[in-house]
C-alpha cells in the first residue's frame, strides 16, 4: 500500500512540473502571437490526469493536506541570505556649540 502511495506522489509531482513546463510554453507562444490550441488541449488532459490521480491517491489513504494554488504561490522558495556586517560606526567629533531646539511662537 505505502509503495502504491509512494509511486503516485512522485507521478503527482512530475506531472506537476511537466504542467509548469506546458503552461510555460503556452505563456510564450502567447506572447510572441502564436496558435496555443494544441498545447492547451495537452494540458487540460495533464488536469484530467492529475485529477484522476489525486482522487486515486486520497482513496488509498494519502493523508498529507494538498496545497492549493494561492498556497503554493506564496510560498517562499528564495534561498535565505546572510545579512551583511555593517561597519562600526565613526566616532564623531565633539561640537564645540551647543544646538538649541527652536520653538515655533504664533504670530498675531
Amino acid at each position: 500500500m505505502d509503495n502504491r502511495l509512494n509511486e503516485l506522489r512522485r507521478k503527482i509531482s512530475t506531472l506537476r512540473l511537466e504542467m509548469l513546463d506546458m503552461e510555460a510554453s503556452i505563456r510564450d507562444l502567447v506572447n510572441d502571437d502564436r496558435d496555443c490550441t494544441e498545447s492547451s488541449l495537452r494540458l487540460m488532459g495533464m488536469r484530467q490526469e492529475l485529477t484522476a490521480l489525486v482522487r486515486e491517491w486520497a482513496l488509498l489513504g494519502g493523508g498529507d493536506r494538498l496545497p492549493t494554488i494561492q498556497e503554493r504561490l506564496r510560498e517562499n522558495h528564495r534561498p535565505l541570505q546572510k545579512r551583511k556586517a555593517r561597519p562600526k560606526p565613526q566616532p564623531r567629533p565633539h561640537a564645540k556649540r551647543k544646538v538649541e531646539k527652536r520653538r515655533l511662537v504664533a504670530r498675531r
